[in-house]
């Protein structure tokens, strides 16, 4: 699943909650926006 990469990445750089779910929220709009 291409959303675990990127909490894979995520979770490995930065610990903080808000900066997890700015990058979750960033790659599902990437994935979004190339469907």
């Amino acid at each position: 699943n291409r959303l675990k990469n990127f909490r894979a990445v995520a979770t490995r750089y930065d610990k903080r909650a808000y900066i997890f779910l700015g990058t979750v929220t960033l790659a599902a709009l990437v994935i979004w926006l190339r469907t």
